[in-house]
């Protein structure tokens, strides 16, 4: 399990249209929101980073950058990235199954197709969402089993808007005795 205020494993992923992305040298001004998404199979990912897609620039104004990672193939993530029509939200792929679940993610097996037709990975990593400090510590975190009831990217706005304006802490960082 990650902590909060405690620093996050490593994270690189090659992007879709070239490139690297890699945490340890993302330089945001308050974080680095990264997005886990199951992959091209997932329609409900597909809803829900298109919203992340459209609201980047708002992020971008309050020193967040955005990046949606998966452990799609470079041609599954180009294709997923198409039908987000990603210009503004980073899309990266090849994230390892072991890398996901050093994030605390969870792992599900490939059932056939989905709802759109596209067949399922024969594994892939469930939803994921956190914000990482320019220090590499983490600030919020958000690990899902299914792909519904994820987190509004909308109010999230607002509460970075309080959070900035307050220098409000990260919370849920008590490790010790109960």
């Amino acid at each position: 399990m990650l902590i909060p205020r405690q620093k996050v494993p490593s994270l690189s992923a090659n992007l879709v249209g070239g490139g690297t992305f890699d945490l340890s040298t993302d330089a945001s001004n308050f974080a680095t929101l990264v997005v886990f998404y199951r992959g091209l199979h997932c329609p409900i990912c597909a809803n829900y980073l298109k919203e992340l897609e459209r609201l980047t620039p708002e992020f971008a104004e309050r020193g967040v950058k955005t990046v949606a990672l998966s452990t799609d193939t470079q041609g599954r993530a180009e294709k997923f990235a198409e039908s987000i029509k990603a210009d503004k939200l980073r899309v990266g792929y090849g994230v390892s199954l072991t890398k996901a679940r050093e994030w605390g993610l969870y792992i599900s097996a490939g059932h056939g197709k989905t709802s759109i037709g596209v067949e399922e990975p024969d594994l892939f990593a469930e939803p994921g969402l956190f914000f990482v400090k320019p220090d590499g510590t983490l600030y919020f975190g958000n690990v899902q089993t299914m792909p519904f009831a994820r987190p509004d990217f909308k109010p999230m706005l607002g509460a970075l808007d309080f959070c900035i304006k307050n220098d409000y802490p990260a919370r849920g960082e008590y490790t010790g005795a109960l």
